[in-house]
């Protein structure tokens, strides 16, 4: 069995991991915890091409470090954890290494916007959920 978690730095994935302590006993396989830096939104602002690649690192620089962290924290609680990041579109991505990788199971925060503003303007969680062929745990 293999487990997907997809987090980024913020409340959501802070409740998503705690609920996967609070319940790790039944979460015996070990946990591929995932952070994709978004490439994408550096597509919508007004950056010039020499800056992109410092911002790139950066963001990487704070992905590993937010890795690095809830890696920590989760193996501190007894959970196995495999970190990971990856660069691209988040929604693309996390469906891509889901569904390509064999994944048993997929565990994702969803935010609590409301469902009419999900609907419209989407998000991450949602798309995820139709898109992967595996079962999807929703905190």
């Amino acid at each position: 069995m293999k487990i997907l978690v997809p987090i980024r730095d913020g409340r959501t994935s802070e409740a998503t991991l705690n609920n996967i302590i609070a319940h790790k006993d039944q979460f015996t396989a070990p946990i591929t915890l995932l952070h994709v830096v978004n490439v994408k939104v550096m597509d919508y602002r007004m950056i010039p091409d020499f800056q992109i690649e410092m911002i790139r690192q950066q963001a990487t620089k704070a992905g590993q470090k937010l890795l690095d962290e809830k890696s920590a924290y989760l193996k501190a609680a007894g959970v196995e954890v495999t970190p990971r990041m990856e660069h691209g579109y988040p929604r693309d991505v996390i469906c891509a290494i889901a569904n390509n990788e064999a994944f048993s199971l997929l565990v994702i925060g969803r935010h609590d916007r409301g469902e009419l503003r999900d609907v419209l303007l989407g998000s991450v969680s949602n798309y995820v959920l139709h898109k992967v062929k595996c079962p999807v745990l929703l905190f």
